[in-house]
């Protein structure tokens, strides 16, 4: 994929880093055959099923969808897969038209159905199942004497041992230890609050990232981290590593699930409905699920997965189920959400015609805005956000011009939230490119001393330009060099404002987004891969310093 993610300054992203996990997958032989059987012979016509896996499902999901099935009258159904990080799936459920959302969605857990409760879901079976643990190193294990004891999930948490907390807003294995421990706790306000206090000691403590508290635990050591993850993680950490420490902890009141739930999108009619529930089928057979056991993942019904061996770093028994209640969960998320400071963010997006450049069925435009319309679904209602749009003189002399004022989303203008004004205007990016150049130096300097004017010393401020082409605007403005020179003359301690620069496309100077992130102490991204910016632009929006 394309995306890339460039700190220049050290970094610790609220509740710490988005959780990424790669899979090595070895089918068992004949771990397909549902499919390829059923796909008999030619197809006269091909029914595509567009089908969204967690990105840990990506590489089971594809070879399980590989090959069309037939269906009646010469139909085949033609299954697309595409890997997305759970939350970015209910940001595009609260925001895409029906067209571009997928037939058939496969999140790592049903917390997340529960979340896009308004959008038109049904929960049609499992792929697969794994239990969320407590990952460290063996050398941890046996220095508290958990070799013995099983700890409770209050009693690991709160404990002396460093602790990984996941990025709570992306991660559902995160989300639910922090379940875990209230509901180990009996509930009610104690036992938030000591849920609470856990996280803020945390990230009190040094900053360790989920990779990094992973690694530790691989190397071995005494004083590897706790990191919640699940089950299957730690599998495939292990299966990458020729030698590894790395241990599962299964705590002793049980522990909560990943559930992998087949979820059918909307409704679908004739041929379309034939094939997405062949998909369906699919997902949900037991060669998928025979598949998925290969993979280190659990069957629906906690059966162990093909290898458990010492090398797994996992057991074969099953740990007592712990249930959630979702809406609890959302509770908690919410009051955990409300301790972190918001952002403060002013979003000056390329209009120049360069941004017409076709990108899948639409252009760099649409997908910009699609891409952004879907992400502002996700921020919190305290976070700041205004809009401007930028090219070359687009404004008389001027090469940017204000859409919406930076206000907190939830602010009500005149009768309506920020946040509707902001959708309104973003939709109107396609219909205002311009021709000429792009004025991208003059611009950020603008929207940089525009932000430290409406500084807010509550929140993180913070400038995001996103652009598809490097400066031009016929040697009338700044140059790169005065403009760096200009940000860190200017820049005031007491009133920081970062630039966080993101680089759609190929032709896009990410060399320059990169020293003015650097001037700035804020961060630049690449998104080359077009499938990659609604995870770019995520990730940006909740950069922090």
């Amino acid at each position: 994929m394309g995306r890339h993610a460039d700190t220049t300054a050290p970094r610790r992203p609220a509740l710490l880093p988005l959780l990424a996990v790669g899979v090595v997958l070895l089918l068992a032989a004949g771990g397909v055959a549902w499919w390829l059987t059923a796909s008999g012979g030619g197809c006269d016509t091909r029914q595509q099923v567009a089908v969204t896996v967690a990105p840990e499902l990506g590489e089971l999901a594809e070879e399980l969808l590989a090959a069309p099935v037939e269906l009646d009258g010469g139909v085949c159904a033609v299954a697309e897969v595409s890997t997305q990080e759970p939350l970015q799936t209910v940001g595009d459920l609260a925001a895409l038209e029906a067209g571009a959302l997928p037939d058939v969605w496969v999140p790592d857990s049903s917390l997340w159905v529960a979340r896009a409760a308004d959008a038109p879901l049904e929960s049609v079976g499992s792929l697969a199942s794994s239990p969320v643990v407590l990952a460290t190193s063996r050398d941890v294990v046996e220095s508290l004497g958990w070799e013995e004891t099983a700890p409770g999930w209050g009693q690991a948490l709160a404990g002396a041992q460093p602790l990984a907390v996941p990025d709570l807003a992306t991660s559902a294995e995160g989300l639910a230890a922090l379940g875990a421990v209230r509901t180990a706790l009996g509930g009610g306000a104690e036992a938030d609050n000591a849920v609470v206090q856990a996280v803020l000691a945390a990230e009190r403590g040094p900053a360790v990232s989920v990779a990094d508290a992973l690694a530790a635990g691989r190397a071995g050591g005494a004083d590897a981290p706790l990191v919640p993850v699940s089950e299957q993680e730690v599998y495939a950490a292990n299966q990458d590593a020729e030698e590894s420490a790395l241990v599962a902890v299964y705590p002793a009141e049980g522990s909560p699930s990943l559930d992998y739930p087949v979820v059918r999108v909307g409704s679908a009619s004739g041929e379309r409905a034939a094939a997405v529930e062949a998909t369906v089928r699919a997902l949900t057979s037991e060669a998928a699920r025979t598949a998925a056991s290969a993979a280190g993942f659990r069957g629906p019904d906690g059966a162990a997965p093909r290898a458990t061996d010492e090398g797994t770093g996992i057991r074969a028994e099953a740990p007592e189920p712990l249930e959630l209640d979702p809406a609890e969960v959302q509770a908690l998320l919410a009051r955990l959400t409300s301790l972190a400071a918001p952002s403060r963010i002013l979003a000056v997006f390329d209009v120049s015609t360069s941004m017409e450049a076709p990108v899948g069925g639409g252009t760099r435009a649409t997908l910009a805005r699609d891409a952004a319309k879907a992400t502002l679904s996700l921020v919190p209602g305290d976070f700041a956000l205004g809009l401007w749009v930028f090219a070359y003189q687009l404004d008389g002399g001027q090469d940017w011009a204000e859409l919406v004022p930076i206000r907190e989303l939830d602010a009500d203008v005149g009768g309506r939230p920020q946040r509707d004004l902001l959708d309104e205007q973003l939709d109107s990016i396609p219909d205002r490119l311009t021709p000429g150049g792009t004025g991208l130096y003059d611009t950020t300097l603008a929207a940089v001393r525009a932000a430290r004017e409406e500084y807010d010393p509550t929140a993180v401020n913070s400038v995001l330009v996103l652009t598809d082409g490097t400066n031009e605007d016929d040697g009338t403005g700044i140059g790169l060099d005065e403009l760096l020179s200009t940000l860190r003359a200017e820049a005031n301690p007491e009133r920081p404002v970062k630039v966080i620069g993101v680089a759609l496309g190929p032709d896009a100077d990410l060399g320059a987004l990169r020293q003015i992130a650097e001037a700035t102490a804020g961060a630049a991204y690449s998104a080359v891969d077009p499938a990659d910016l609604q995870t770019v632009l995520f990730d940006a929006l909740r950069q922090r310093g």
